[in-house]
């Protein structure tokens, strides 16, 4: 299902009890951050803050803030429908080998065609057109923490292009407010975005950049998937939503921008211009540090008439940002899959704040097969951010960690099955000794064999009999219990 614009998804939610108005006037330093928090750990719904102060737009926040509203801000009943979804067209049943198998695939390519960006002439994201002067301080933008170093924009849609190719990239990188018309640009070093940048700063040249905020949330969700640089996120939200995504010409920059957006801001990025940003308070549950980051200067605001204002608020989890990561670790396994298959399931806890630790579960053949794994994983993508890998056999429950913490502690010798390598690290890493790089820790919990230098027999786990289960099922009420 296509919602039209984050008005439709708003609608959606108010109609089925998960979204709360609030009409008491709120402040967006620090008061929304606070209830939304509260409501964040109490599991609640939605928020949508009608009288903010200083501002005429209304703050949505906690939309996706829970495993329902995520699986239904994506249009579906459950995350898995999606990655079943994915894995037929990245993995078919059969492998097209003659000609006729090659043309039965070929309705499944023309349907992924079907979701390219479509472009139109007019949008609402241009019912308002400011040039002359436009001002962030329309925005009520939040202060989330009492130490952050200012109002951020916390869930931005960033574009940008490729200066050699012109390809289209969209993140989600935060926005520290300077004043009317400059904020931070928070591109680490690892991202797409920084990689824009850093081939335009080699030019000389500006890059002009736009921000999106608030639409279908299937756009807000793709700005932070983990996808490959060659696969558009705009074509990657048209099939999640089943519809293409209608985007439109920017006024004073050359990229698209999503047509039903509630604001769009345009400006450029100076690769000669750095400015302190931060601290923040970050998803890891620490303040992330001040550090010197690009520059965004803002040429034009443009908005829809009575604009909604999306934003997120950030904390020790579990806020809404673990249900959109928990969405993207249901969404790309089967993605791993292809590439390690030995994985059976794998758990990114929130409180591992996704790229500190991962749980996977193996179909183990042969010595030494966990450490390979982990290896493996650490020479993915953004997994090689991953502090901290766990291993374990095909029948553990990865997503109950009273288990794992069972089987680790009772199934390893420090010794032998623990792995540290050295390599990159995520920028919000405070603890490594050095920015970007540092340590990491791969454990391997699993049933370990002579091969592996285990010489004493393993014990089997302790397991009631099933004709005795039987029994006590059959009798369960005739014990008073």
């Amino acid at each position: 299902m296509a919602y039209k614009d984050l008005r439709d998804f708003i609608s959606t939610l108010e109609s089925r009890g998960m979204l709360k108005r609030v009409a008491t006037e709120v402040d967006p330093v620090l008061e929304i951050s606070e209830i939304t928090h509260r409501v964040c750990k109490q599991y609640g719904p939605a928020l949508l803050f009608e009288k903010v102060k200083g501002s005429s737009m209304p703050v949505l926040t906690n939309a996706m803030g829970s495993q329902e509203r995520m699986a239904l801000a994506l249009g579906v009943e459950s995350l898995d429908d999606i990655a079943e979804e994915l894995s037929s067209l990245f993995q078919p049943p059969e492998v097209p080998q003659g000609l006729l198998d090659k043309l039965k695939f070929l309705p499944k390519l023309a349907q992924l065609a079907s979701y390219l960006p479509k472009t139109v002439k007019r949008a609402p994201c241009h019912e308002v057109i400011i040039k002359d002067n436009p001002s962030l301080r329309i925005l009520p933008a939040l202060k989330c923490w009492p130490q952050d170093g200012g109002r951020f924009i916390t869930l931005p849609q960033v574009f940008t292009k490729d200066p050699e190719t012109g390809a289209r990239n969209v993140g989600m990188y935060r926005l520290q407010i300077y004043d009317e018309r400059t904020t931070g640009m928070h591109w680490h070093l690892h991202k797409d975005a920084a990689e824009d940048f850093r081939k335009s700063g080699e030019k000389g040249q500006r890059i002009e950049v736009a921000v999106a905020l608030g639409d279908d949330p299937a756009l807000t969700y793709a700005a932070t998937a983990p996808l490959p640089k060659a696969i558009d996120e705009m074509l990657f939200a048209g099939f999640l939503r089943k519809a293409p995504v209608e985007m439109v010409k920017a006024v004073t920059v050359d990229i698209e921008v999503p047509a039903n957006a509630e604001v769009i801001i345009e400006g450029y990025v100076d690769p000669a211009e750095h400015r302190l940003e931060g601290p923040f308070g970050d998803h890891t549950g620490y303040y992330s540090l001040a550090d010197y980051y690009p520059v965004f200067h803002v040429t034009c605001i443009t908005h829809r008439k009575d604009p909604i204002y999306p934003a997120t608020v950030v904390g020790r989890p579990p806020m809404e940002d673990a249900y959109i990561g928990k969405a993207t670790e249901r969404i790309f396994l089967p993605l791993l899959k292809l590439t390690v298959p030995e994985i059976v399931d794998m758990n990114l806890p929130p409180e591992g704040v996704f790229h500190n630790c991962a749980i996977v579960s193996i179909k183990k053949r042969y010595p030494g097969h966990a450490k390979k794994v982990m290896n493996a994983l650490w020479g993915l993508g953004q997994m090689m951010f991953t502090k901290l890998i766990i291993v374990v056999d095909e029948n553990v429950n990865v997503h109950d960690l009273r288990e794992v913490l069972w089987r680790v502690s009772n199934n390893i010798d420090a010794r032998r099955d623990v792995l540290v390598v050295d390599g990159p690290l995520d920028a919000l890493d405070h603890s490594s000794p050095l920015p970007h790089y540092g340590a990491k820790m791969g454990i391997d919990a699993t049933r370990k064999w002579k091969e592996e230098g285990h010489l004493r027999e393993w014990p089997d786990d302790i397991v009631m009999s099933d004709e005795i289960k039987a029994i006590v099922d059959r009798k369960w009420t005739q014990y008073g219990l």
